[in-house]
């Protein structure tokens, strides 16, 4: 039976300070306006799934909500089933045991346009299995899980990481950590330790790789803990809870991450009133707790949280509130908590965990109870946020393909990525279509305009092998050093297109905005530079092209924008490179007296000395280079012979020189950084003391060269950083004797 109840709740301040008195350790906010709908009746008489356990709505490409029930179906063994926003229900998959049974935690939509998911049991050893259901119903089973190494029973939704696999829980003790393929590979990649913790929840990808969860026991004190996994399985407890769960306990409904980086979480017990807490966590395991709950006003049992996009986080607790129906409730990134609404049993009992934030704006979920038959309802929640497009993948290169999940589209939607507009765009129906990458599209949001209406994408699409461009520089230099701390990029000295420069120039990698700090004692440019514990170090350089050098090294506190004087160099010379391996840095190469130097110092900051080295194979300049894993890889440079592309590895624990693949355009005076494990390598002189135009990596692993897209303005000798997964190259010139050059203010950043 269908059925559609609108309830509207307007809570306003005044109410809300006397829940607040009532209450005594709530923070609350004025509320905005909640309209409740209950879309489906459920009805397990009639055929209905029934008994939803922590199930996740997942919006499939038809824009239909697709759920899991653990009752219902042909064997009453649970269901695969979509409801429409609408309130149409329909079963894709009925589970049999062979299959699977007790799903739970719902489905993951695949880039494929199938549902991924688990069954907690069943399967061919009655273990459970993961699986992949087309929307038309075709199931696949990935895994069956038999408790030989791979755990049993695994629960909650799989995570698509951003790698394209399916990442997910057991629930066995010792729980495990998996991922698994489309194609059904499965890799068990941790398998816990009581100290870590066990019968664990859902899992969350975070914006620096790594995936982030809790459990509901074990730890230090048996009471849970939180923690973050690498794709490569390793572990960090980042707090555990106290022996007393003073500051909550059962932990398992996880974490979202915000706008803001913090993650928000909820434990299901425990706080200062024992029905759960809300907490924020950092990535490096700051916990603060936000706020107990209390059961007659904020309700008891919070559950999975969702970052809707209004940036705020929403979720519902089981039972408790002024119905003991559970609440719906609001947590700010400020961490304010509020109660939003009060479920009832007429129009939906018991909210059965997740909720899901639907292309249309609107947040829908289930209860477990409820409604005209008992057996629980379908239910949204308007918050007035307004409609959007999301990306199925967020990331390839120009002329892959990207799917878009949205509303309205029709044959003459226009989508563009951060303004470019695409070509080709084929649509599927009118909550789905793909769009071709076009040429000239840079990192951004993607855009669909369907005639007055454009929506936007809730997640930037990053277009790999990319250049975009920064704010230009307020001086323009070339052969200055760049060194990033925090989330700034410290750009100093450099030729002026005459003098050398005692700039400091700082620019704000998250504004995009360009500032000052103290200048160096002294004009310098043609340095060496590298960061260790947050101070900024510059080594030689010259200010006449060469003609004199430096053994200088000057060290930058940005905390007090200040300069001090360390330890000279052994050896006098500009040109050089400086890499940092195990907070020593290493100063390589270079010029002095007319030579190209094959002396390699190291310099340890924390005892201000110095250390000589194993020397290069050929002496030279103006090197590309970077630490990859434990090698330090000097390529390129200008040599006794000229540009070689000579290319050398360091083994730091050896203390000895090989011999790499030269790289097959010999350049001199490159933008170079390390970013995932290969070292890029951008424009530079050749033997005619021009930019080469052209832009390479190189992988350690495979001693290979590939060449990619090139600088859009060709320069030599810039400064070179590395920030957030991608390349910046700032100033240059177009050849590499001053003060006969030109000289750029241009910020050049690489999208690899």
């Amino acid at each position: 039976m269908y059925t559609r109840r609108v309830w509207r709740l307007v809570l306003i301040g005044i109410c809300s300070a006397l829940l607040a008195a009532v209450s005594g350790n709530a923070v609350w906010a004025q509320a905005p306006a909640v309209t409740y709908a209950d879309i489906h009746d459920f009805n397990g008489g009639a055929g209905d799934p029934t008994n939803f356990n922590s199930t996740r709505p997942a919006q499939g490409r038809d824009g239909n909500l697709y759920l899991e029930s653990r009752s219902g179906g042909t064997s009453n063994q649970g269901t695969l089933f979509y409801v429409s926003p609408a309130g149409t229900v329909h079963v894709v998959l009925s589970f049999t045991g062979t299959n699977g049974s007790a799903a739970t935690g719902g489905v993951t939509l695949g880039t494929d346009g199938s549902l991924y998911g688990d069954a907690q049991s069943g399967g061919t050893s009655n273990d459970g299995v993961t699986f992949k259901v087309t929307p038309t119903g075709t199931y696949t089973a990935l895994h069956n899980f038999a408790n030989s190494g791979d755990g049993y029973g695994p629960v909650n939704a799989l995570v698509l990481g951003t790698d394209g696999n399916y990442y997910g829980l057991t629930n066995s003790q010792p729980e495990t950590f998996y991922k698994v393929t489309s194609a059904g590979v499965l890799t068990t990649l941790h398998t816990f330790a009581t100290a870590e913790g066990y019968q664990g929840g859902q899992l969350i990808q975070g914006s620096d790789g790594s995936f982030y969860g809790g459990v509901n026991l074990g730890g230090a004190n048996g009471t849970g803990t939180l923690f973050k996994l690498t794709s490569a399985g390793v572990l960090t407890v980042l707090h555990n809870f106290a022996a007393d769960s003073s500051d909550g306990t059962q932990a398992a409904p996880g974490m979202v991450q915000a706008a803001n980086g913090s993650f928000f979480g909820t434990a299901s017990l425990g706080g200062a009133n024992g029905n759960g807490v809300v907490y924020k966590l950092t990535s490096s395991g700051t916990f603060t707790l936000l706020h107990s709950l209390a059961s007659a006003t904020d309700g008891n049992g919070p559950q999975v949280l969702v970052a809707a996009t209004d940036g705020n986080m929403y979720g519902t607790t089981y039972s408790g509130g002024t119905n003991n129906c559970g609440t719906l409730f609001k947590v700010t990134q400020a961490g304010v908590f509020s109660v939003l609404y009060n479920f009832a049993s007429a129009t939906g009992c018991n909210p059965g965990g997740y909720l899901a934030e639907n292309t249309n704006g609107l947040l829908y979920g289930v209860t477990t109870s409820g409604g005209a038959h008992g057996n629980g309802v379908f239910f949204s929640l308007n918050l007035g946020l307004a409609p959007f497009i999301t990306l199925q993948n967020a990331s390839g290169k120009v002329g892959s393909t990207a799917g878009i999940l949205g509303q309205g589209f029709n044959s003459s939607s226009v989508v563009k990525f951060n303004g470019v507009a695409a070509t080709t765009v084929k649509l599927t129906g009118t909550t789905y279509l793909t769009a071709t990458v076009p040429a000239g599209a840079t990192n951004g949001f993607v855009t669909v305009t369907t005639g007055s209406t454009t929506l936007k994408s809730t997640q930037k699409y990053t277009v790999h092998n990319s250049w975009t461009s920064g704010a230009a520089m307020p001086t323009a230099v070339n052969w200055p050093v760049a060194g990033v701390i925090g989330s700034k990029a410290y750009v100093v000295g450099g030729y002026t297109g005459g003098p050398a420069s005692t700039a400091n120039q700082i620019y704000n990698l998250s504004t995009n905005v360009w500032s000052t700090g103290a200048v160096l004692p002294v004009a310098i440019a043609q340095a060496s530079a590298a960061v260790v514990n947050n101070i900024l170090y510059v080594f030689g350089g010259s200010n006449n092209g060469g003609s004199t050098v430096f053994n200088t090294v000057w060290a930058y506190n940005p905390t007090t924008n200040a300069w001090s004087a360390k330890s000279a160099m052994p050896t006098a010379r500009c040109s050089a490179a400086a890499v940092v391996a195990s907070n020593v840095i290493y100063v390589i190469g270079g010029y002095s007296g007319g030579n190209r130097l094959t002396t390699v110092e190291a310099y340890n900051p924390a005892t201000d000395s110095w250390t000589e080295r194993a020397t290069l194979l050929d002496g030279k300049t103006e090197i590309s280079a970077g630490l990859i894993g434990t090698t330090i890889v000097a390529a390129d440079g200008f040599t006794s012979s000229g540009d070689t592309g000579d290319n050398e590895a360091y083994n730091v624990s050896t203390n000895s020189w090989s011999a790499l693949t030269a790289d097959p355009t010999a350049r001199n005076g490159s933008c170079a950084g390390v970013v995932n494990s290969l070292l890029y390598a951008s424009d530079g002189n050749d033997n005619s003391n021009n930019p080469v135009g052209l832009m390479e990596s190189f992988s350690l692993s495979q001693n290979k060269w590939t060449t990619l897209l090139a600088m859009p303005q060709p320069a030599t000798d810039m400064g070179s950083a590395v920030y957030g997964g991608q390349l910046y190259c700032f100033g240059g010139g177009n050849n590499a004797v001053p003060p006969n050059n030109t000289v750029y203010n241009y910020v050049q950043i690489y999208q690899p």
